[in-house]
Formats: structure tokens, sequence, C-alpha cells
């Protein structure tokens, strides 16, 4: 007497919208720990457990699925923020804790977010990517801005200061942090004294802000 077969195990099609977001998901952790240059599509396709012809027919082009991840994580990080200011927390606390140089240090680890701001910045004269990672970068300082508005409103920040200008001055603030590691000796200190001095720049003249800590 013959044994029956073992059914064919099926797998379970995901929701259009769901499997393009567990795509991105995957993007954005393996963009986040090699980069664009380094990052594969089979590996992407693989945590994921599709094809790569299915990753090509959700994003196009592994180009494309780099922007996508650049933007997912631009508003996560910008959701952040601005949540931490709707929980209570004055917006120069807010900024004094995403600035704060050791936090910096994880924040631009391989496998976090910083790591892959900071791989498109190297990418910025791409001519694939070039135009849409320095939309990336305005969209973040749009999110800055907004949070530097937040805290004139509230008169946690200097009122004369413009807020578009100061959000690209704490983004070359963190862009410069490569230049930095390479070329100072003491760059602990020196980050702090430099995040310091942003921040108090920012301040109300006589509010007594002492910077991150």
């Amino acid at each position: 007497m013959t044994e029956p077969r073992p059914r064919a195990r099926t797998r379970t099609r995901l929701p259009a919208a769901e499997r393009r977001a567990s795509i991105l998901a995957a993007a954005t952790a393996v963009f986040s720990e090699t980069g664009y240059q380094r990052g594969k599509v089979s590996d992407i396709a693989r945590r994921v457990g599709v094809s790569e012809p299915v990753v090509f027919q959700n994003f196009g082009s592994k180009a494309a699925l780099y922007r996508a991840a650049l933007d997912h994580v631009t508003d996560a990080v910008s959701a952040l923020l601005h949540q931490a200011a709707d929980a209570g927390r004055p917006v120069p606390e807010v900024l004094a804790a995403f600035l704060d140089p050791a936090h910096m240090d994880r924040f631009h680890q391989p496998g976090s977010h910083g790591f892959l701001f900071a791989d498109a910045t190297a990418l910025a004269h791409d001519p694939d990517l070039g135009e849409a990672l320095r939309q990336v970068h305005r969209h973040f300082v749009t999110a800055l801005a907004d949070l530097l508005r937040r805290g004139q409103s509230t008169g946690e920040v200097r009122a004369d200061v413009d807020p578009a200008t100061a959000a690209w001055w704490l983004v070359s603030l963190l862009a410069g942090r490569s230049f930095r590691a390479a070329v100072v000796a003491d760059r602990d200190a020196v980050e702090a004294e430099l995040t310091r001095m942003a921040l108090e720049a920012l301040l109300p003249e006589g509010s007594g802000g002492d910077g991150p800590g």
C-alpha cells in the first residue's frame, strides 16, 4: 500500500500594498547595512521571499527602490522628531537629543538610518540618483524647518532665525561629521562643542540653555 503524497505547500499571496511595503522594508534594511553600490536586489528579494522580477515589478529599478527607501527613512526620522515635540518635549530639547554626538555615532552606524543618509550624500552627483537625492535632503530640511518654526511659536527658538537657513545649517553640520572624523584629533570634544554652539545659537537670549546632555 503506497503512502499518500504530502500536499505541496502553497505560498500565501500577499496583497499588493502589503507586498510592496515588505519589499520597501527589506530594501531599507539592506541599503542601510551596505549602501547603494553594494546592496543587491537579490538580497532584498531573498529577505522578502520573492523573486527579483517581483521586486522590479513593484519598483521598476534598483535606483527607484533606493529612492523609495530614502523617502521612507526621511519620513520616519521626521515623524519621530515631531512626535517627540507632540509629547510635550521642548523643541531645543528634541534637537539636543537628536544632535547629541553619542546619538549621532549610533545613528550613522551601518544598519541605521543615518548610514543611509551619509551614503546618499556621497551619491549626490550620480546621474540616476542625484536630483532625487537632493529632493530627499530638501525634504528633511523642510521637516527640521517646520520643527524650528514650532519652537519659534512657543518662544523656545529665536524669532529672528530663518528656519530654512537654520535647518540647512544643521544638516550641513551633520554632513561634515565624516570629514571631521578623518582630520580632527579630539573628535569627541570638538563634536560636543560644535553641537553646543549650534543649539545655543538657536536659543533666545537669556534662556540659559546648556545644549545636549
